[in-house]
Order: C-alpha cells, then structure tokens, then sequence
C-alpha cells in the first residue's frame, strides 16, 4: 500500500505553493475548514494569492489569518459578511472580490474538476452577477456562461481517510470540500482519523485520486458563533 501521508504540512505544503496562485479552500463558515493547511498555507509568506472559498472565515480565524497577513488579492466567494477585515480591505481597494451565487461555486467547481471548461446557467441574469458574460437563451430563457474553476491547489478537510487518499466527510462539514478537492491540480487534505488499512469503497465520498497529499488535521474546531441560554438558578 502506497501512502501520500506527510507529517510535516508545512513543509510540503511549502513544496508546492508559489505566489500568484489560485487555492480553492473548502468549509462553510468555520464548519469543515482545513484549519492546520490554512495555518500552512500562512507560514509558507505566499503572496498575491486568489481563494476560492464559500466565505472568507472571521477575523482571526479560519481564511480571515491569511488576510490579516496580506497574503491575498483576490476573492471569489458567494459570501463574506463575517469578516470586517475583509470589508475593510476590499473598501480600501486593496482586495479584487468577484461574488458568486453559492450554487453557481459549487457548479464551477465541481466543472473544473470534471475538465468542463464552462457552462450556461440562468441563476444571476439581470443583476450585476451577469455583467461582462456571454448570455444565450435555452428553451426561451436567458443564461449566462459562467466558467469552470481550475485552482492550482486546494485545501480540504475530511473525518476519515486511508493512506492513499480517499477521503469521507462528517455531516454538514461536508459542505464545499468534495468540490473543492475536485478542482485543485495539487489536492491537500487533512483528516481527523487516518486508518492504516482502506475504507470501505462504499463510504468513499472524494476518491485518492483526487488527493496528492494526506496530512493530520488539527485537533482545534472553531465556532462561528456561540449562543447559549443564561444559566438557571436551581
């Protein structure tokens, strides 16, 4: 049995990562992120980096570390409402932020891992989602094209995996990381569990051959938000 299991996350994360990449990130608010890869991706000072994220984390935690470090110039997310660095940073004109419809992202990522260059897609006509794209019309309706995304890398987050990659998720923090992993050129997952032998095929949910290398995940699970009731006096 092969292995594509490193210990050391920031040395091969810094092995293959360059400024001006692209990275697609998986999560959903802090729910499924890659927290020790993006902490990697962090201590490897790459620069000029586009992310490809759901959201951009909050500050302090999750992809809000790599802006307060300014190590990205470019975002393409569905939703980022969480992070007022970010709001600061894209209102001083030092972030390029392209909005997706959430669907959309997952569509365009799932393309860019099935080599589909672009598709036609009528979610966004008529509002500034649509500006600057081709638009064709399907049975009467107008689409417009929207296109695959190829990250060079991604960054992704899994409950169990095997030495070779394959790779099953936890309930919601499922969420955008199959995609994700899908459309990276060079995949980084991190796993809570690490089995020695294989999973069994039929709770493969992102198969090794999309994953090129294994990493433990940290133990740290952030949340968003922490609402609780008041205590009751007995």
């Amino acid at each position: 049995m092969t292995t594509k299991y490193r210990d050391d996350a920031a040395a091969a994360l810094a092995e293959v990562v360059k400024d001006g990449m692209t990275i697609a990130v998986g999560g959903f608010g802090l729910s499924g992120n890659p927290t020790r890869l993006i902490k990697a991706l962090r201590d490897s000072g790459a620069t000029n980096l586009t992310i490809v994220s759901n959201n951009m984390g909050v500050d302090g935690k999750g992809l809000g570390l790599l802006l307060e470090n300014k190590q990205v110039s470019k975002v393409l997310a569905s939703y980022v409402g969480e992070n007022k660095l970010f709001a600061q940073q894209f209102l001083n004109g030092d972030l390029d932020v392209e909005f997706c419809p959430q669907g959309t992202l997952a569509e365009r990522l799932r393309a860019g891992g099935v080599g589909i260059p672009a598709f036609f897609t009528p979610t966004g006509v008529g509002t500034p989602v649509a500006e600057g794209k081709e638009v064709m019309e399907f049975n009467g309706k107008p689409a417009i094209l929207e296109r695959g995304i190829f990250a060079d890398i991604a960054l992704v987050k899994a409950y169990e995996a095997d030495a070779e990659g394959n790779l099953r998720y936890r309930m919601t923090s499922k969420n955008f990381n199959p995609l994700a992993a899908m459309s990276g050129r060079h995949t980084f997952a991190e796993a809570e569990h690490i089995r020695e032998d294989f999973l069994d095929p039929s709770l493969v949910e992102t198969p090794g051959i999309f994953v090129q290398t294994l990493v433990q995940a940290d133990e740290t699970k952030d949340i968003e938000q922490r609402t609780v009731r008041s205590r009751q006096e007995g």
